[in-house]
């Protein structure tokens, strides 16, 4: 007679002990790890699209957006207690300097860039920014050569994380997508595209 075994167990972390683990030195040089929930996910070997279609978003955002604002590539944000997030790209307030005692916990706006981490970028981090109030989260979404643009975060319970984001739209070229900080700074998907 065969036994059904318990699930095993697992063991969620805070933001807080994931930083002091980095501190300790415990994951090695280079390791792709970032805090989603409670949980240490690996994150998307960058190909060579992936690093081009970053640079090509950070280049789009810098003109669009000027220096009003910090525009950081794949640098921790603490967007709560169970969550630290490396997005691709990630817009914030006021300068590098505002920073120096803790990473920025706000976003106005964060793009991924989606090849085979698709549906984790849709699932899962899509309900972790809602929830976190992120106003403007875009998906560059190399399969299908497109922009998900959503925006207005909602409660949902049947979402990941209870959140979700209530308007969901694709482009693709010729259109325009304008930041939700920069309503007139219109930026062509081609530009975000590798």
């Amino acid at each position: 007679m065969a036994t059904i075994a318990a699930p095993p167990s697992t063991r969620r972390w805070t933001r807080v002990e994931y930083e002091r683990l980095i501190e300790l030195g415990v994951f090695q040089p280079g390791e792709r790890l970032e805090l989603l929930d409670g949980l240490l996910v690996l994150r998307e070997p960058q190909g060579v699209p992936h690093a081009t279609a970053i640079r090509r978003v950070l280049r789009a955002l810098r003109r669009a957006l000027g220096d009003a604002w910090q525009i950081d590539s794949q640098l921790p944000l603490a967007l709560d207690a169970d969550s630290e997030p490396e997005p691709d790209v990630a817009v914030v307030p006021g300068d590098p300097g505002t920073y120096r005692e803790a990473h920025p916990s706000h976003a106005v706006l964060i793009v991924e860039i989606a090849e085979s981490s698709y549906r984790t970028d849709r699932e899962y981090k899509a309900g972790l920014y809602a929830r976190a109030g992120i106003a403007d989260y875009w998906i560059v979404d190399l399969v299908h050569r497109a922009l998900e643009v959503h925006r207005e975060p909602e409660a949902s319970g049947a979402a990941p994380f209870g959140w979700r984001y209530g308007r969901v739209e694709t482009l693709r070229p010729p259109a325009t997508v304008a930041p939700l900080v920069a309503p007139g700074a219109f930026i062509p998907i081609a530009d975000l595209l590798p």
